[in-house]
């Protein structure tokens, strides 16, 4: 199947969605963009949900519908996120030859908008061409790199095709299909505030015992498919105070339900362990130690099979497109696993972006292309559904 990129169309959309700032909670701006833009494509509708009251954000999620012109199947939709990571307000976009850049004190914006960018062009190439498709949504939510608040808020009755797309991975040619669950845990732990100098005996050291719990915890990799990370503290008043309150937050990621569990369990009891042997003397008195511990159940894994119509689909595609994919497990999550832990199966497509998250953050337009060439083959591909 020959499809005809503009290359420096999508060059030139691709620099527009940069240069719209857009972090977390600001997607005001770029949402509006979109909404004139996917009017201007032909959209036959445009949504845009109520989350925005819940997670805080200028505009709600977006969903987009074309109807079907001519395809067969059920539908399908391509997701993406709004927002980006900070620093992100600024940016201006630097292009070297076919490798596009921020200028250097700002990230570039890549993720996500290579996602939406690709997915602009291919509307542009099935409206040109006038290739049979089946009904295609775009969602494209808020928030998603504070917590992926915009995926969990967003209003699922408006959709209406079975399975879908998120444009959201480094590298390119590859689907994910795999990726863990995650639990937030906050820890509190409570101790008793004195004189560092003048009685530091009467003191009961809250950041003490809970480097003392982290200390007989593992954490970084626990094994090939589990991961911990305690990457928060907060607490403390002055260098000359015993430390009377500090507050950890971390998580724990595992693409297992069972080691998930177990993990997050050992967790717990190692913190309640150290703080329940704590040996006071008759300077502390009464007082003792305490913890509170918080288990947020962050998001689901994902686990895709391959005889799924959503890993048939983009296999067809692939082939009708050229492309030789890779399907390959992950260590993140997306929006991919609220949205098909709500029974919407969706596969991560990789979209060329790298070092993302960094100021040396970068996209090649090579990348963009195969990646616009893959989801027109996905668009079109006959299911038999």
């Amino acid at each position: 199947m020959e499809i005809a990129i503009d290359r420096e169309r999508l060059a030139k959309t691709f620099t527009t969605l940069c240069e719209i700032d857009s972090p977390s909670q600001k997607e005001g701006n770029i949402s509006k963009y979109l909404k004139e833009k996917f009017t201007a494509l032909g959209a036959d509708t445009i949504y845009e949900d109520d989350s925005a009251g819940k997670t805080g954000s200028e505009s709600g999620n977006l969903i987009i519908r074309f109807n079907s012109r001519g395809g067969t199947g059920k539908g399908l939709f391509f997701c993406c996120h709004m927002d980006t990571v900070e620093p992100g307000t600024g940016v201006e976009v630097t292009r070297d030859g076919d490798i596009f850049t921020s200028k250097g004190d700002t990230i570039l914006g890549g993720d996500d908008k290579s996602g939406i960018a690709a997915i602009i062009e291919m509307l542009e190439v099935l409206r040109e061409t006038g290739m049979a498709h089946p009904t295609i949504e775009v969602i494209l939510t808020t928030c998603e790199e504070i917590g992926l608040l915009g995926a969990k808020h967003l209003d699922y009755d408006q959709i209406q095709t079975p399975y879908g797309y998120a444009l959201d991975s480094s590298g390119i040619n590859h689907v994910v299909v795999q990726a863990p669950a995650a639990n937030k845990i906050d820890v509190e732990v409570k101790g008793l505030a004195a004189h560092a100098g003048l009685c530091p005996e009467n003191g009961i050291n809250a950041l003490a015992l809970a480097a003392e719990a982290l200390h007989n915890l593992k954490l970084g990799r626990l094994d090939a498919e589990s991961s911990c990370n305690f990457g928060v503290i907060e607490g403390g008043v002055a260098a000359n105070i015993i430390p009377e309150k500090v507050v950890l937050r971390g998580e724990v990621r595992s693409h297992s339900a069972e080691k998930l569990k177990n993990y997050t369990d050992t967790i717990t009891a190692t913190f309640e362990k150290t703080i329940s042997g704590w040996q006071g003397d008759e300077h502390t008195g009464e007082h003792r130690p305490t913890v509170s511990i918080n288990i947020d159940d962050d998001y689901p894994a994902l686990k895709l099979k391959q005889d799924e119509p959503v890993i048939a689909r983009v296999s067809k595609g692939a082939l009708l497109a050229g492309k030789e994919l890779k399907y390959i497990q992950a260590g993140g999550g997306s929006d991919a696993n609220i949205m098909t832990g709500r029974n919407l199966p969706t596969a991560i497509i990789a979209t060329g972006m790298s070092k993302v998250h960094t100021l040396e953050e970068q996209v090649d337009l090579n990348d963009l292309v195969v990646l616009t060439e893959l989801l027109c083959g996905i668009a079109v591909a006959e299911t038999g559904e």
